[in-house]
């Protein structure tokens, strides 16, 4: 077991950073270039000299005048040595507006996780439960509606029915205007009422895909020989469906839940967007748009490692659920 993790470990070492390595060729040859952008600007202002100066000054001064492998090989270094660097369009360091912000994100996509996790697999084995009926028609409506449905369709949906129409929501942001004048329990009320939104965005995007892969695989064990054996025994449905069919279920869907943390980190940079939450997603998109590179490869790199990470921990994982796993 000691030997496959650490072959995986390697591996993982590998793709973190030949992924940073391409991360960091498409931030280069992005069009929105963060210091043709301050040049520009710089040279508009009296007595400033000709924009091409500046631009080579600038070019010079955050390391742009290198290849892209030199380039990424002097941040490679910096960043083994925890030294991300100053980010660009913030102008503060990095681990410092990281650390600002990844709180909300946090938040957010656990909220969101769990949400999800008890919502889709009760679905989802529900629907496998009473197959071809009511519940399985019904819950197959409600996870193509929501596979259908894109992100940003989903976001103005909400806010088009409890912000416009109905008046209960703000449209975006994470305090009201208020904020400041509330007490404690005010101050976590109001953050709570207006996390709704972006949680029932993200929880009904993610939603469909879900609910179906749990539904497809309980079928699938339902099926199975020793279920009728354990039917045919006069076990309870309860006892067959939690003891024996649930647990045989959990392999796949560790499969699949193992891309579900990093899928949210990432996919919620449209959310955090729509509602200017001030999240990780939001700020790396403002970032990448403003040409930071030092941000941007930051939330790069750890999209990567948090993914690595997952899938790392769902390999463990099917050891403790799987004993066959443990036998080989």
């Amino acid at each position: 077991m000691w030997k496959f993790i650490a072959r995986r470990a390697l591996l993982a070492v590998f793709i973190i950073v030949f992924g940073s390595l391409i991360c960091y060729a498409v931030i280069r040859m992005l069009p929105s270039s963060y210091v043709e952008r301050v040049a520009r600007q710089r040279s508009t202002m009296p007595g400033s000299p000709g924009y091409q100066v500046i631009l080579a000054q600038l070019t010079e001064r955050y390391g742009m005048d290198r290849s892209i492998l030199s380039g990424f090989g002097v941040w490679g270094a910096n960043a083994l040595r925890g030294q991300w660097g100053n980010s660009w369009f913030f102008d503060v360091p990095v681990t410092r507006k990281f650390a600002d912000v990844i709180g909300y994100s946090i938040a957010l996509n656990i909220i969101t996780l769990f949400l999800e996790m008890g919502l889709c697999v009760p679905m989802g084995i529900a629907a496998a439960r009473k197959q071809y009926g009511r519940t399985d028609y019904a819950v197959t409506v409600i996870a193509l509606a929501c596979v259908s449905l894109p992100v940003f369709f989903l976001a103005t949906l909400l806010k088009y029915v409890f912000s416009i129409k109905l008046g209960w929501l703000d449209l975006y942001g994470v305090v009201g205007r208020y904020y400041q004048q509330l007490d404690a329990f005010g101050k976590l009320k109001d953050m709570a009422v207006h996390m709704i939104m972006p949680v029932a965005t993200l929880t009904l995007a993610n939603l469909g895909g879900l609910t179906r892969f749990t539904r497809t695989n309980m079928l699938e064990v339902l099926n199975a020989d020793y279920i009728r054996t354990a039917r045919a025994k006069g076990l309870p449905e309860r006892v067959v469906i939690s003891r024996h069919a649930f647990r045989n279920t959990l392999i796949p869907l560790i499969t699949y839940m193992s891309y579900l943390l990093p899928g949210l980190f990432s996919g919620s940079m449209i959310t955090e967007t729509l509602f200017q939450i001030p999240g990780i997603g939001y700020i790396s998109y403002q970032a990448m748009t403003g040409g930071d590179i030092p941000f941007a490869m930051f939330y790069a790199t750890f999209l990567t490692v948090l993914t690595q990470v997952s899938l790392m921990t769902a390999d463990i994982l099917y050891a403790a659920v799987d004993p066959r796993v443990r036998v080989q």
